[in-house]
C-alpha cells in the first residue's frame, strides 16, 4: 500500500493542485476543507502525514497540529501558510509539527520535505505494529480464561502493573507465573526496558550470586573478565526471580539490600552499583511458613509480599480448559502444518474431568502429544493418555504426595535419569528436584 497523505485546506484550487502533484509521486491523497473534517478523516483512515493550512474556517492549523499529534502521535504534520512568520513556525514545531512551509514554495522543497515526513511516519507505524505484536505475545491478552479465579488474578496484575511495586506471584508449578510476570512488565512503564528471568533453584549459590550481581575479573578462580550481572542487565526494566524460595539465605540478605537501597556489590567489587529495577518474584512454596520455619528470611518475605497474587490451579477453573486446549492445539497444529483442527466433545469432556496436577504446563504437553498422534483434524479421546481415557485412578495415587512422587519418577525414566532435563520438564529447580527425590526415596 502506498503512503497516505491528508491535505487540509479551504482553497479548492490550491488543494487540488497540490493533491495532483503528490499523487504523481505515488502517494494516496485524501482531502478536507476544515480542521474538523480532517479529524474525521483521521478517525477513519490511517494517515502517514498531514499537510495543514494555518488559517482554516473553523480554527488555527497550528492548534489542530497539537490535537493531531496528541491523538495520532505516529502521524507527521507539515504546516502550510501563505504568509510565514518566525513566531508561527516556532509555535508549530512546539506543537509537534514536522516542519513549517510557505505556500508557493517550489517542488524542490515540498516533495523532499513530504518524503522525509513519510519516512519518519512509516518508521513510527512499524514500531507501533511491533509493539502491538509484542503486547499480543506477552501481554495480558495472552492469558486465557473467563473463570472468576483467573479474572481476579488478571485484574490485580493489571492494577499493580502501572506501579513500580514489587510483586510476589504464588501458585503451584505450571500455573503460568512467568506468563503473568511478562504481562505485568509489558503493561508497565518499563515495557521498553529488558525483561530478565532467572530460576533461583536451578543454580548453585556461587553461580547464582555471580549471575545476579556480576563479578570483577579475578574475583574467583575462572573469573578471567568482568561480568555484568542480571540486575545490571535489567536496569530500567524488570527482573523476574522464579522459585525465590530456593534462594540461599545469605543471598536473600543481598537481595533485600538491593530492594531497599537500589544498589548492589558485584562479586569482588568494593564500590556499589546503582540500579533501577522492578523485581517480580514467584514461588510454589508457602513462603510465610518457610520463614517461620527458618528456611526463608521473614523480612525479605514481607518486602516481597507488598503485593501478592495467587494464581489458581487449573483444577479450580475447569470451565477454562476448552479455551486453553484449543489454543494449544492450534499452536501445535501450526508447527506441524495441520489446519482446521477441532476438539471433539468427548475429548474436551475427558480434559475437564482430569485433575491436572501439573496445571497448564501439563495440559499443554498433553495437547501437543494428542496433535502429534491424531491422524485427522479432529482430536478425539483415543489420542489422550490411557489413564485419562479410562478416567480411573489408583487408590494409592489419590493423595498429592503420591501423585507427585509418581510423576517425578515417570519423568526421570523418560529422560533416562538425566536430572537437569527432568527438572526442566517438571518446571522446578535442580535443588528442588534433589530435595523431593530424597523426600520420596527416589533413587
Amino acid at each position: 500500500m502506498p503512503p497516505t497523505l491528508l491535505l487540509i485546506d479551504d482553497e479548492p484550487r490550491l488543494r487540488q493542485l497540490l493533491a495532483r502533484m503528490l499523487q504523481l509521486e505515488g502517494y494516496t491523497v485524501l482531502e478536507a476543507e476544515t480542521g474538523r473534517a480532517g479529524l474525521h478523516v483521521l478517525e477513519r483512515e490511517p494517515v502517514h502525514a498531514v499537510l495543514c493550512d494555518v488559517k482554516l474556517p473553523d480554527g488555527s492549523g497550528i492548534a489542530f497540529t497539537e490535537q493531531i499529534k496528541q491523538t495520532y502521535p505516529a502521524t507527521e504534520v507539515i504546516v502550510l501558510t501563505a504568509y510565514g512568520t518566525i513566531a508561527d513556525g516556532v509555535t508549530a514545531i512546539k506543537n509537534g509539527a514536522f516542519d513549517y512551509i510557505t505556500k508557493g514554495d517550489d517542488n524542490d522543497r515540498i516533495l523532499p520535505l513530504v518524503s522525509r515526513a513519510i519516512e519518519k511516519a512509516q518508521l513510527q507505524f512499524r514500531i507501533r505494529e511491533l509493539e502491538d505484536k509484542v503486547a499480543q505475545r506477552y501481554g495480558f491478552e495472552r492469558i486465557l480464561g473467563t473463570s472468576k479465579a483467573i479474572r481476579q488474578a488478571i485484574d490485580l496484575a493489571r492494577k499493580v502493573a502501572v506501579t513500580d511495586t514489587t510483586v510476589l506471584l504464588m501458585g503451584e508449578t505450571g500455573t503460568g507465573k512467568e506468563v503473568f510476570a511478562q504481562a505485568i512488565h509489558q503493561a508497565s512503564r518499563r515495557a521498553s526496558g529488558t525483561f530478565v528471568a532467572i530460576n533461583c533453584g536451578a543454580l548453585s549459590k556461587d553461580i547464582l550470586e555471580s549471575e545476579l550481581f556480576g563479578h570483577r575479573a579475578g574475583a574467583f578462580t575462572g573469573a578471567s573478565r568482568d561480568q555484568k550481572g542480571l540486575f545490571a542487565e535489567a536496569h530500567k526494566g524488570t527482573l523476574f526471580l522464579d522459585e525465590i524460595g530456593e534462594m540461599p539465605l545469605d543471598l536473600q540478605a543481598k537481595l533485600l539490600r538491593v530492594l531497599e537501597t537500589h544498589e548492589f556489590l558485584r562479586v569482588g567489587d568494593t564500590k556499589p552499583t546503582k540500579v533501577d529495577v522492578r523485581v517480580i518474584a514467584a514461588t510454589n512454596r508457602g513462603l510465610e511458613q518457610e520463614a517461620n520455619a527458618g528456611h526463608f528470611r521473614l523480612d525479605l518475605y514481607y518486602r516481597l509480599s507488598v503485593f501478592s497474587i495467587d494464581l489458581p490451579p487449573l483444577r479450580d477453573r475447569p470451565a477454562d480448559v476448552p479455551e486453553l486446549a484449543l489454543r494449544f492445539a492450534q499452536e501445535s497444529a501450526a508447527k506441524l502444518g495441520k489446519r482446521d483442527l477441532r476438539l471433539s466433545e468427548a475429548f474436551v469432556q475427558k480434559l475437564q474431568q482430569h485433575s491436572w496436577k501439573g496445571n497448564i504446563r501439563e495440559l499443554k504437553n498433553v495437547i501437543e502429544r494428542a496433535v502429534i498422534l491424531s491422524d485427522t483434524n479432529v482430536l478425539d479421546a483415543d489420542v489422550l493418555p490411557a489413564d485419562m481415557q479410562s478416567g480411573t485412578f489408583d487408590a494409592a495415587a489419590m493423595d498429592l504426595a503420591s501423585v507427585e512422587k509418581g510423576h517425578i519418577g515417570r519423568v526421570l525414566r523418560h529422560v533416562n535419569g538425566h536430572k537437569p532435563e527432568a527438572a526442566r520438564l517438571l518446571g522446578i529447580g535442580l535443588t528442588t528436584l534433589y530435595r523431593k527425590m530424597a523426600e520420596y526415596g527416589i533413587e
